[in-house]
């Protein structure tokens, strides 16, 4: 049983982490590091067997195998580096640096105390990429020409704010990550960014990228936050067909619904057949059930690379490349020309 300790409690942590450390077979969570009063009563709440520390050192101290460090951006790099230098293996959550640069610093932080680093990508369980990445496989599309891939949220509020956030570097981690997860590296980026004022300075609340892949096929994804959209869809166009999918964000709309994975793990994450995508070649048009999402097989697979020395699911190298993807969209947005990756 590896022991993971959960280190902030706001909405990732209760919502995106908690609930799927409870669900995974061969994790316990070992604790949860909280300081402010409605924190911790919430976290008591949520998990009244699980000690709640005020700090991540105090959590070291009363030993954990792994961290998962859910703390704003702005803190997060020290603390991985905190739990990297105990000895300690580590999840960030995305992103995991404020750059490519300083991602690459904490995986040789991590490289040289020997322990696991992973990031949270856990999007890649969603179940409509989990379904598009079977259909891939599996190759009734033909050969792939481009993907396009649409995340809008009617939800302005959570917009992390001011110019060290924005939904490029939140939301964008994500969807980069799904394409080069489903396609493969990158070697372009030709980016829009669409900005708003707000007192912590100008933010970027929406994006349009083009990207371009070594193997030659081209994605197109696009984002928002304050356009009043709630809208999820895929495409992909190959040479035998395309399919189109608009499906739901299920298991965060389960979440917020008060379900939980641990209580229905072989019905959990299946979106309604109402959304399921249709896959149109010359014998016709088909629906594709859905997949299921399941982001506490991330916490398995991390557990499991914990146990056996392997990588785990998502790797630092991994991150890094989509964090190379963002800093050369900023660039991209910023000077008006399409950026090569090196």
């Amino acid at each position: 049983m590896i022991r993971i300790g959960l280190v902030g409690y706001g909405t990732g942590g209760q919502h995106f982490h908690a609930p799927f450390i409870a669900a995974a077979r061969g994790v316990a969570l070992a604790g949860i590091v909280a300081r402010a009063p409605e924190t911790i009563a919430k976290a008591k709440a949520d998990f009244p067997d699980a000690p709640i520390y005020p700090s991540l050192q105090g959590m070291l101290s009363a030993g954990v195998d792994a961290v998962t460090i859910t703390t704003p951006p702005q803190t997060r790099q020290d603390l991985v580096l905190e739990a990297i230098a105990a000895g300690v293996h580590v999840i960030a959550d995305k992103p995991f640096a404020p750059s490519a640069a300083a991602g690459r610093a904490l995986a040789q932080a991590a490289k040289d105390r020997g322990v696991t680093l992973g990031v949270y990508h856990n999007r890649r369980w969603d179940a409509d990429i989990q379904t598009l990445q079977k259909l891939l496989l599996e190759g009734p599309l033909g050969k792939l020409w481009r993907l396009h891939s649409r995340m809008d949220f009617d939800d302005p509020a959570t917009l992390e704010a001011g110019p060290t956030g924005g939904l490029l570097w939140d939301l964008g981690s994500h969807v980069v990550d799904q394409a080069m997860w489903l396609i493969g590296p990158v070697v372009s980026v030709d980016a829009q960014l669409d900005t708003v004022v707000l007192p912590q300075g100008p933010t970027d609340a929406g994006f349009v990228l083009t990207l371009r892949h070594t193997s030659g096929v081209h994605s197109h994804i696009s984002a928002s936050k304050v356009n009043r959209l709630n809208t999820r869809e895929l495409r992909a166009y190959g040479s035998a067909g395309s399919y189109v999918a608009a499906g739901t964000d299920v298991q965060a709309q389960a979440l917020f619904a008060g379900k939980r994975p641990i209580n229905n793990p072989d019905s959990w994450g299946y979106d309604d057949e109402a959304h399921w995508g249709i896959l149109r070649t010359a014998d016709g048009a088909t629906k594709i059930p859905s997949e299921q999402g399941r982001y506490h097989a991330y916490y398995e697979a991390f557990a499991e690379a914990v146990r056996t020395g392997g990588q785990p699911p998502v790797t630092a190298e991994e991150a890094i490349a989509v964090l190379a993807v963002l800093d050369a969209a900023r660039i991209s947005a910023a000077e008006g020309r399409v950026v090569s990756i090196d």
